[in-house]
This record gives structure tokens, C-alpha cells and sequence, in this order.
């Protein structure tokens, strides 16, 4: 009986632990990212979004390592779309200008025919290639990025 008892305390105390440990993870704050880009060349199409939080995870030229994405339509040649729930963290941003709406980077040769653009770029090159530890940026409260888009 006396060791019934210890088994159900422990199991009683297991659980308890178990419920503060995740009640803490639950009120873990989360933050959003507003994300406007302007000047689009017209407004066909729609503008993608995708979001990074790894290092080596930019470029993404067929989307498969991005951490969250979301697709918002144009209006007056701009768009915007707002990640919610983000943990702390560093993230960046890559857009594109998706005018044939096919979700995927279109190429003229090796230049895209669409438009594209990353946090903390405003022109990219064979010099200046995007990398996330340029494209980066912390998030530790709500924030808002306007991203140029890049024509090439």
C-alpha cells in the first residue's frame, strides 16, 4: 500500500512538472513581421514571400528551405503580407514578383525575368549575391521591413 502511494505521489508529481514545463513553452512571446514591398513594374501576378531563419538557407531559388511563406496579391503596384507567431530570432526575408503566378523564379538565361528582392539588399550582383548573414535581422519586438524589388 505504502508504495502504491509513492508510485502515485511521483506519478502526480511527474504530471505537475510536465504541466508548469509546458505552460512555459506556451507563453513563450511571439512577434510578427510586416513585410511591404512598393514599386512593382505592374501589378500582374502576385508577390511571394518566404521568410529564413538559418544560416546557408539563402539563396533558395526553388523555395524548399524557407521557414515560413506566404503569398499576398498587388494592389497599386504594391503588397504586403504579415508573418505572425515568430519566435525571438534572426530571420530573412526573399521575395518575388511572381506575374506568371507558377510560384517559382523565372529565368531569362540566368537572370530572372521577375522580380525578386531580400532584406537588406538594394541591388545584388556576381559581387554582391545574396547570403542570410547579410539579409538578416533580429526580431524582439513587432517589426516591419519594406523590401526593394530588383529588376534585372
Amino acid at each position: 500500500m505504502i508504495n502504491q502511494m509513492k508510485h502515485i505521489l511521483k506519478s502526480i508529481l511527474l504530471i505537475a512538472l510536465f504541466l508548469v514545463s509546458f505552460n512555459h513553452l506556451n507563453a513563450q512571446e511571439a512577434y510578427s513581421l510586416k513585410v511591404n514591398v512598393k514599386n512593382l513594374r505592374n501589378s500582374k501576378g502576385v508577390v511571394q514571400f518566404a521568410i529564413y531563419n538559418k544560416e546557408g538557407s539563402i539563396p533558395d531559388e526553388k523555395y524548399k528551405k524557407y521557414y515560413r511563406k506566404g503569398i499576398a496579391i498587388i494592389n497599386n503596384n504594391t503588397a504586403t503580407l504579415t508573418f505572425k507567431n515568430l519566435p525571438k530570432g534572426k530571420y530573412a526575408v526573399n521575395i518575388l514578383h511572381d506575374e506568371n503566378k507558377n510560384g517559382k523564379i523565372d529565368k531569362r538565361f540566368v537572370l530572372p525575368k521577375e522580380g525578386i528582392g531580400f532584406s537588406n539588399y538594394k541591388s545584388i550582383g556576381l559581387t554582391n549575391r545574396p547570403k542570410f548573414s547579410k539579409a538578416s535581422f533580429d526580431i524582439s519586438t513587432n517589426t516591419t521591413k519594406t523590401i526593394t524589388i530588383i529588376y534585372m
